[in-house]
């Protein structure tokens, strides 16, 4: 399967679905662990976001994943979907929803990382200077969280939740051209609620306790960030390529905090704005100037 061009007006739309359901859910799901645990939250959610997935891959008939393909479909649920939110719902107990927003914005150049220790691709001086100003930037907010950058602090694990974002991104390339946006990120999903399924009779437990605002809470965060959000964004990279696309990331954080005042009334610290800023213009520079030049590319290479 080939993804064709669409227009301009319409990835732009669709990014902005992205960002927009992405930057609810941090805000949320502060809010919705007063009555549930991170990790039955994460089970619950994904859970229904399966059912979801499923139900479309049924009316739509799409094809099964090949036989090669398994592994990939398996870490992407596995990395992307469930240890994500793992460690993205642990970190956001004591990190507020801003501050976790600018610290996961340095999943793209933990991305060009990782091309960099994998794929054999180089980054220049300037790339090396983007880490250093990014990793200063992270040690700024962290400086103002519960346990800084100690081993299993909030911050830390929303740092590996980053990490998760990346090596996401950077495996999920392969699959949109041959299976598509919906399809893929349908298959992720369903991988990722079958991970975490262990933990959902604790979450079903938790329902006649939960608040119905909370109930209504999980419901949007299954159907929104998740589902259609996903397939949204997945959509946008196999439009855009996965390098024009990350750059769309640097939005997420303002988003994030616009809604987080919103929908909470959260506002943030002098020090967590100055260290996110600090951290995006670090992951600016590692991602325009920081890439080396490289061959002549393969046609459809990104």
């Amino acid at each position: 399967m080939t993804t064709r061009p669409a227009h301009p007006r319409l990835v732009a739309l669709w990014a902005a679905v992205a960002l927009l359901s992405w930057g609810s859910a941090y805000p949320i799901v502060r809010v919705v662990m007063h009555d549930i645990g991170p990790v039955p939250l994460a089970a619950l959610r994904y859970a229904l976001a399966a059912v979801l997935s499923v139900g479309w891959l049924l009316y739509e008939r799409a094809p099964l994943p090949r036989a090669r393909d398994i592994p990939r479909f398996l870490a992407c649920g596995g990395i992307g979907i469930s240890l994500y939110n793992v460690l993205f719902n642990t970190g956001e107990v004591s990190v507020s929803a801003g501050a976790s927003s600018l610290l996961i914005s340095s999943s793209p150049l933990m991305a060009a990382i990782i091309a960099v220790a994998v794929m054999g691709e180089r980054l220049t001086a300037w790339g090396w200077a983007g880490s250093l100003i990014s990793f200063a930037g992270v040690v700024t907010i962290a400086g103002g969280e519960p346990g800084g950058l100690s081993f299993g602090s909030g911050t830390t694990l929303i740092l590996g939740a980053a990490l998760c974002s990346a090596l996401y991104t950077t495996l999920q390339k392969r699959l949109i051209p041959t299976y598509g946006a919906m399809a893929t990120t349908a298959y992720v999903l369903i991988v990722g609620g079958l991970v975490l399924l262990p933990w959902l009779p604790q979450a079903l437990a938790t329902l006649p306790r939960m608040s119905t605002p909370n109930m209504l809470g999980v419901v949007q965060l299954a159907v929104l960030p998740a589902f259609v959000g996903y397939a949204a964004w997945t959509w946008v990279v196999g439009q855009m390529g996965v390098a024009r696309a990350a750059g769309l990331l640097y939005l997420l954080p303002p988003v994030t905090l616009l809604e987080s005042f919103a929908l909470v009334h959260e506002v943030p610290e002098a020090r967590t704005l100055l260290g996110g800023v600090v951290v995006m213009l670090g992951v600016f520079l590692a991602n325009t100037l920081g890439r080396a030049p490289v061959g002549r590319m393969p046609p459809g290479g990104e």
